[in-house]
Parts: structure tokens; C-alpha cells; sequence
């Protein structure tokens, strides 16, 4: 899951980005309205966390803006403002969830994982494939029923490549899944990730689309 926090308090971004990173999430941080938008037209990210007091415009109004726009993207709004009209009021601009601060993160994190989770269509956070079974909460794998350590970056991978249902994605976007900007990448990164994993999982897990991309395949048993 790649996440976009949008969030002006530069103690607050800190806490927050470290600890999703500890959980194994790729985060990128922006503290401008303008940042953001710029982030999101040029980067593929899964979820937004939105704090409403920006410097440079009113988060009710970027999201409203951002919805107008077309984006379908999960937005957790993630603010002090505490009272049931403001509430209210952003989930009528699009919000899908509101936290108030101050917060646990380990909430943070469930309810993130329960908006990736119902964007994809799914009732359960298990993800299940043939014989392959994803825990995206604990990050628990198994393959008939044996567990497999996978690393943060495979375990990212493979949770990309799980959501997408089959459709291809672009190295691009795979990369957009396991890095933030902040991360240099190696020219071969991917395709080291891409080996380790046919080697956990099977030589034929992934397939690829020449010119195009990877997807998702049939599991061998």
C-alpha cells in the first residue's frame, strides 16, 4: 500500500510517517495543497490521509476540488477539528473516514487497511488465491498452507500485484508501490524482487507481459 500524507505539522508527519513505515507501508509526505495535487497527478499511491489545516488552502476545499476532479481515491481525513458538523461536512466533500487527533496508530493503520479493503470489494482484510493466503494486516504469507517470510519489498509486491486482480500493472506503477520519492531506486531493483518472489512462490506466480508489465497468474499448487 502506497500512502499520501498530506499534513503541514512537521512533528506530526514525522510520527506518522515513521510508524507507517515500521508497519511496512511506502509513504510519502507533502505539507501543501499544492504539493499534494502535484503528488497525485504524477504518482500512483492507494489511499490518502488529508489534514484540513494546510497552509495554503483549506483541506475541505482541496478534497472537494480533488472529487470534482474525478479522484477515487480512499481519502482518511485526519484533523482536531472534533465537532459533528465538521465531521459532517467532510464526508459529505468526500472523505471515506475521519480520525480525529490525537490518535493510536494502530487505528490509523486498521483503518487504512479497511479502505484499501473495501476499494478493492473485499468484507475480510485475508486475501486469498488459490493456495496462497495474504494477512495484509499482520503480513503473514502462506502457501499451502506453509508460511513464507517474505521481505517489506516482496511483501509489497505481492500485495500490489494481489489488488490488482489480474490487471496488468506497469514497472512503473509496481515501483510507485514499493518505493517513496524519497528512495533512490537500482535500474534492476524490481526485477531482483520479482526473482525472489517466483522463487518463494512458484517460478510461474507472476507473468509478464512483454513491453507492458506484470500480473498476477494462477498459483501453482
Amino acid at each position: 500500500m502506497r500512502v499520501l500524507l498530506i499534513e503541514d505539522d512537521e512533528l506530526i508527519a514525522h510520527g506518522i510517517l515513521a510508524g507507517l513505515r515500521a508497519h511496512g507501508l511506502t509513504v510519502d509526505g507533502v505539507t501543501t495543497a499544492a504539493q499534494a495535487e502535484a503528488t497525485l497527478s504524477s504518482v500512483h499511491c492507494d489511499v490518502v490521509i488529508l489534514d484540513l489545516g494546510l497552509p495554503d488552502e483549506d483541506g475541505m476545499s482541496l478534497l472537494r476540488r480533488l472529487r470534482r476532479g474525478g479522484m477515487a481515491l480512499p481519502v482518511l481525513v485526519l484533523t482536531a477539528r472534533d465537532a459533528v458538523e465538521d465531521r459532517v461536512a467532510g464526508l459529505r466533500a468526500g472523505a471515506d473516514d475521519y480520525l480525529l487527533k490525537p490518535f493510536d496508530l494502530n487505528e490509523l493503520v486498521a483503518r487504512l487497511q479497511a479502505l484499501l479493503r473495501r476499494a478493492a470489494g473485499r468484507s475480510v482484510d485475508i486475501i486469498e488465491h488459490g493456495p496462497l493466503r495474504l494477512d495484509p494486516v499482520s503480513g503473514e504469507v502462506s502457501l499451502n498452507g506453509q508460511v513464507v517470510i517474505l521481505s517489506r519489498r516482496e511483501l509489497a509486491l505481492l500485495a500490489a500485484l494481489l489488488h490488482a486482480r489480474g490487471r496488468i500493472l506497469s514497472p512503473d506503477q509496481l515501483k510507485d508501490s514499493l518505493y517513496d520519492f524519497s528512495e533512490e531506486i537500482e535500474s534492476n531493483a524490481l526485477n531482483v524482487h520479482i526473482h525472489h518472489l517466483r522463487r518463494k512462490l512458484g517460478a510461474g506466480i507472476i507473468e509478464t507481459v512483454r513491453g507492458v508489465g506484470y500480473r498476477f497468474s494462477v498459483v501453482n499448487a
